[in-house]
C-alpha cells in the first residue's frame, strides 16, 4: 500500500506530461507517480515512463472510464489525482495531502476559482459554465464546495473505496462533489493558482456537449440522492398548473352556478392526481434513500477497516 498515489489521468498530453511527471516528483518525493494513458495517440504513456512514472492502460475512452480503473487498482493512504496538462501547481500538493494525512479529510478540492482561473481562462463559455455549476449543486445540495469542475484533488483511502463511479467522461468531477455532500464526507478546499494550457496543448473538454452532460448529472444525481426535493417541485408545478385552469372555472361557477368547461375540470381533476402521484413517489424514494444510507455508513466501516489491515501488512 503506498503512502501517497498521484494519479494522472492522460490522453494526448505528449507537451506537457513529462513537466507534470516531474513537478510532482519534486514537490512529493515520497509519492509514487500513476499515469493512465486512455489511448494516446502521441507517445504520451512512453514520454511519462520515460520521466519516471508507472505507466497503466485504459482502453475504455474517458475520463470516468480512467478513474474507474485508477480507484479500483491504486491502493494509498491518500490519493492525489491530477491532469495531465500542467494547468495545476505542484507547489500545492504538500498542502493537499496534509489535510488528508493529518487533518481526516476526505476529499480536499484544488479551488481554482477563488484565484486565477477567470483571469487565465481564456474560453468565456467555460467561466460561465463553472460559475453555474458551482452555484446549482451548492443550492440543490446546500454545501460550499468552492470548485465543482476541478481536476486537482486529494482523496482518503475511505472515500476511493466506497465511491461508485458511474460517469464515464468529463462528469465524474460533478459525481465526485455530489457524493461527498451527500454522504457527509469531511471536504476541504484549497486555493490553487491556476495556469491555462501552454500553446499548442488542447482542451479535450467541449464546452456545449460535455456541458449539457455535467447539467444532466446533476439533474440524475438530484433526483437519486434528494428524491423528495425533486418529485415535490413536480408536484408543486402540476399543482400550480392545476390552480390555473381550475380558478377562472371556479369564478364562473361563484357567478353563475355554472359549469360551462367540464373537460378542463376534468383534466385539472387528473393533473391533481399526478400531483398526488409525484409527491408520495418522493416520499417512498426518500424512505429507500435513507436506508441506503445506513448500508453505506456500514460500507464506510468495512473500508476504514481494511485499510487498517493494509497499512499493518
Amino acid at each position: 500500500m503506498d503512502k501517497i498515489a498521484v494519479l494522472v489521468p492522460c490522453y494526448n498530453e505528449s507537451k506537457t506530461i513529462e513537466k507534470v511527471v516531474k513537478d510532482f516528483q519534486k514537490a512529493l518525493p515520497e509519492a509514487k507517480i500513476y499515469v493512465y494513458d486512455n489511448n494516446s495517440t502521441d507517445g504520451s504513456g512512453k514520454i511519462a515512463e520515460k520521466a519516471g512514472a508507472t505507466v497503466y492502460h485504459e482502453y475504455l475512452q474517458g475520463k470516468g472510464n480512467v478513474i474507474r480503473r485508477m480507484f479500483a487498482e491504486i491502493d494509498a493512504e491518500c490519493y492525489l489525482m491530477v491532469d495531465g496538462d500542467d494547468t495545476y501547481p505542484a507547489e500545492a500538493a504538500p498542502k493537499m495531502v496534509d489535510e488528508v494525512l493529518n487533518r481526516q479529510a476526505d476529499m480536499v478540492v484544488g479551488d481554482r476559482l477563488t484565484s486565477t482561473y477567470f483571469e487565465e481562462n481564456k474560453r468565456p463559455f467555460h467561466n460561465f459554465g463553472n460559475t453555474l455549476v458551482r452555484w446549482s449543486i451548492n443550492r440543490l445540495f446546500k454545501n460550499n464546495i468552492k470548485d465543482i469542475m476541478t481536476g486537482y484533488r486529494a482523496f482518503s483511502y475511505r472515500f476511493v473505496k466506497t465511491f461508485p463511479v458511474l460517469s464515464k467522461g468529463f462528469e465524474i468531477e460533478t459525481e465526485m462533489s455530489i457524493h461527498a455532500i451527500d454522504k457527509n464526507m469531511h471536504v476541504e478546499n484549497v486555493v490553487i493558482e491556476y495556469r491555462d494550457r501552454p500553446e499548442g496543448s488542447v482542451s479535450k473538454l467541449n464546452t456545449y456537449s460535455d456541458g449539457m452532460k455535467v447539467l444532466g448529472t446533476i439533474a440524475k444525481l438530484f433526483r437519486t440522492y434528494r428524491p423528495l426535493g425533486y418529485f415535490g417541485m413536480i408536484s408543486a408545478f402540476l399543482v400550480l398548473l392545476a390552480l390555473i385552469f381550475f380558478i377562472p372555472i371556479l369564478i364562473t361557477y361563484a357567478q353563475t352556478g355554472l359549469v360551462p368547461n367540464f373537460p378542463t375540470l376534468i383534466v385539472c381533476g387528473f393533473v391533481v392526481m399526478a400531483a398526488i402521484q409525484s409527491f408520495f413517489s418522493g416520499l417512498i424514494l426518500k424512505t429507500i434513500y435513507q436506508k441506503n444510507r445506513q448500508d453505506f455508513e456500514i460500507l464506510l466501516y468495512r473500508a476504514m477497516d481494511e485499510e487498517k489491515r493494509k497499512k499493518l501488512d
